[in-house]
Parts: C-alpha cells; structure tokens; sequence
C-alpha cells in the first residue's frame, strides 16, 4: 500500500514537471552556459548537452539558444526566466504566465511570424510596436503597411501600420495582430493592447497570468 502510495505520488510530480518548467541562463563559463532549470542547482552545460530535459543549442556573447519544450528560445544572462507551460497531446492551451523581470517589467519569450523575438509587456501601448531594424530582421515588409505619424522622442515621426500573421508567446498562438513600425530604435518589442485585449489579465505575486479570450 505503502509503495503503491509513492508511486502515485511520482506520477503526480511527473505530471506536474511535464506541466510547466522554469529555464534561467545564470552565467556564462566560456563556451558553455550556467543554466538553472525549475530552480534546481546550477549547471555547467556545454552546446549538444541536455539538463532537465533542456538543450543547449548554441551560445554567443551572454546569449543563448536552447530547446525547452522541443521549441528554441533565446536567453540572455540576468534577464527573468523562460517559464514554458507544457500540455497534454491535443489539450487546448489558453494559458500565458509571464514572470517580472529584475527591472520590474514582465518580459517574453516569443516569436513573430514564426521568428523569435523578445517582448515586453506595455499595458498603455495601442499595438503590438517594434522598431524598424527588429521589422526587418523579422522580415517585415513593413513599408507597404499604412503610413502613419507617430510621436518619438525625437518628436513625430513616420510609422508604418500593418498587421503580423502570427504573434506566439509559449504555446499560444494568436493570429492577425495590429502592429506598429517606428523608426526610433527599440531594446525589446512593446506587447500592447492589440495582443493583450485577446486576454483576460490579472496578476499573481511576481508573475502576469494571461487566460485567452473567446
């Protein structure tokens, strides 16, 4: 009974790490990476080794790529974790938990048109907004969006309004989003309202939960 208890308990705790997982880029040591996952002691991984399940595919400066959930994220040392949600095979996944990063600002791990960025939530932005050089690294022919102006630093510019067949934050996927293109130069893609309004938003302690709309 005793061991029959334990078993179940195991298969609980699998459930549940197979459920969400915690990925940290602590440090670099040369060519390999200081990597905490689900708050486990450090490890050194090299390129081609795995910890917990997650790959290490390449490093360059205080970056690196690794395979969480068999799909490739970008991680750059000090900056908040990559928390990933895993689901069961054909589950519906509604969910989007993104967790404040050291500067007080919650931060993700995304893709845009299939090509992976790095975003940070703004409540206060209309739209989806990057800048012109992230535009065209994405390869957004964002000059044949709709003009419009829109006010910098530098005071008003030319923007380009258009939309993205694709913005994806984890395992969630939302389809023709507004955006718009600056040509003043930006640290991280804006996720505003555009993105955000598909969503019921409410936070827990130090993380943002965003519950899909429907």
């Amino acid at each position: 009974m005793k061991v029959h208890a334990i078993a179940m308990l195991l298969a609980v705790m699998g459930v549940q790490a197979a459920q969400a997982q915690s990925v940290i880029l602590s440090g670099m040591v040369g060519t390999k990476a200081l990597v905490i996952v689900d708050g486990n002691a450090p490890k050194i991984v090299a390129v081609g080794e795995s910890i917990h399940g997650v790959k290490l595919v390449s490093v360059q400066d205080n970056t690196a790529i690794m395979l969480i959930a068999g799909k490739p994220y970008t991680l750059r040392v000090g900056e908040a974790p990559a928390n990933v949600e895993h689901h069961p095979a054909g589950g519906h996944t509604t969910k989007i938990v993104i967790p404040m990063s050291g500067g007080g600002h919650f931060m993700a791990q995304g893709s845009i048109n299939g090509v992976f960025t790095q975003f940070m939530v703004d409540t206060g932005a209309t739209s989806v907004a990057l800048s012109a050089a992230e535009a065209k690294r994405i390869g957004l022919d964002y000059t044949s969006g709709q003009p419009m102006r829109i006010n910098t630093a530098n005071g008003q510019a030319i923007g380009y309004l258009l939309k993205l067949a694709s913005v994806r934050i984890g395992q969630v996927d939302i389809p023709n989003v507004d955006a718009i293109v600056s040509p003043q130069p930006m640290p991280y893609v804006l996720l505003g309202n555009s993105f955000l309004t598909r969503f019921s938003m409410h936070k827990e302690s130090d993380v943002m939960v965003l519950e899909r709309r429907y």
